[in-house]
């Protein structure tokens, strides 16, 4: 008793930044202990959750493949599945077995095809989660929205499409990003007819998942792309262009041409880089009598693609521009006048003090 009052005494003595300090040692000492205790509390209680999650999903998935097993020619739904259908419809109005549903559902799904992968869409149905799916369409929350498309995109539901057309130019871009997924993934090139009426920007990210979405699919029709090609949307243009030169599309080419003249410098490159690929030849003269009104961009571009669409005539437009200030430029010229007249060029190269001149021979002279 005498030694804490010796430590009560020794505090009320002690300087008031010494009294400070007593008092935040405490404190924060008390604070560590609470969070060691909520800490231990925390990790019980996931091992427990981890615990149930695991009993659950062994359950519903040998009630799964029971539903996949147990039908007959006789019925289109045996007393088996009906009782497991039955089952499932009480276990989705819980929320958090829902979720173990849905996942155990999605994984077999990706384990099986053929007949099978349909009847685990067909429960799908027959459980009433997709009535759980479509009322996350009508939530407030974006991210809720975003996740009800995602799933309705992995059970492959097709028959909510006017339902999800219709938020393509949502204000939030993870939901339009969901929503061209969907479209996509389900609907192939036909899909792709939200770009129609698409109001919002397509990012070039957007343009690449679309893009690797497509290329799953192998002899697809391919849509006319002419309207995308003329759309107000600059992003939609900028996708279209990649779409005619993945899939060589030829027949745009006086399309393409046009695009030459478009007021976004970006879409005039992309434009000369896509009939560079189609070898379109009549861009190329298009392109030579106007270059000097061309950005540097469209320059080094038109350049590459006369490295494609060279012609004895062009030898002249050539040696105007081997001493252009742009290296690329100067390097590409260079490489054709080799071919079209390498005495000319050698000439060049005999006459040529400049270090820069000199690498750039010795370059083009070994490749």
């Amino acid at each position: 008793m005498e030694s804490y009052q010796y430590l009560i005494d020794y505090f009320k003595e002690s300087p008031t930044i010494i009294q400070v300090v007593w008092i935040a040692s405490c404190f924060f000492l008390i604070i560590i202990v609470i969070l060691i205790i909520y800490l231990k509390y925390l990790r019980s209680h996931l091992r427990n959750n981890e615990k149930i999650v695991a009993k659950y999903q062994k359950e519903y998935e040998s009630d799964l493949i029971t539903y996949l097993y147990a039908g007959n020619e006789e019925e289109e739904i045996s007393e088996d599945q009906q009782a497991i259908i039955e089952k499932l419809k009480i276990c989705t109005s819980d929320e958090f077995k829902r979720r173990i549903i849905v996942s155990t559902l999605l994984r077999l799904r990706n384990e099986i095809s053929g007949e099978m992968a349909e009847s685990i869409q067909k429960l799908y149905f027959q459980s009433g989660l997709i009535s759980y799916a479509l009322s996350r369409l009508k939530s407030k929350r974006w991210y809720i929205v975003a996740k009800g498309i995602r799933e309705l995109t992995q059970f492959h539901v097709k028959e909510v499409h006017d339902e999800i057309v219709v938020i393509v130019n949502h204000p939030k871009k993870e939901i339009r990003k969901e929503v061209q997924l969907y479209l996509v993934t389900l609907f192939h090139f036909e899909g792709l007819k939200f770009l129609d009426f698409l109001e919002t920007q397509l990012s070039e990210w957007d343009q690449i998942q679309l893009l690797e979405v497509l290329q799953h699919f192998e002899d697809q029709e391919i849509p006319d792309i002419i309207p995308w090609l003329k759309s107000k949307n600059d992003s939609v243009v900028a996708f279209a262009l990649k779409l005619a030169k993945i899939y060589n599309q030829f027949e745009v080419k006086d399309v393409l041409i046009e695009l030459l003249t478009h007021q976004q410098k970006e879409i005039r490159v992309d434009a000369i880089n896509v009939l560079n690929h189609l070898q379109v030849v009549e861009a190329k003269n298009i392109l030579k009598n106007n270059f000097n009104n061309l950005s540097q961009e469209e320059q080094i571009a038109f350049f590459k693609l006369l490295e494609n669409l060279y012609e004895i005539n062009d030898e002249p437009f050539l040696m105007a521009h081997v001493t252009h200030d742009n290296f690329e430029i100067k390097l590409s010229a260079l490489k054709i006048l080799k071919i079209l007249n390498s005495e000319k060029f050698k000439s060049i190269a005999e006459i040529s003090t400049e270090p820069e001149y000199i690498r750039i021979f010795k370059f083009i002279a070994h490749n």
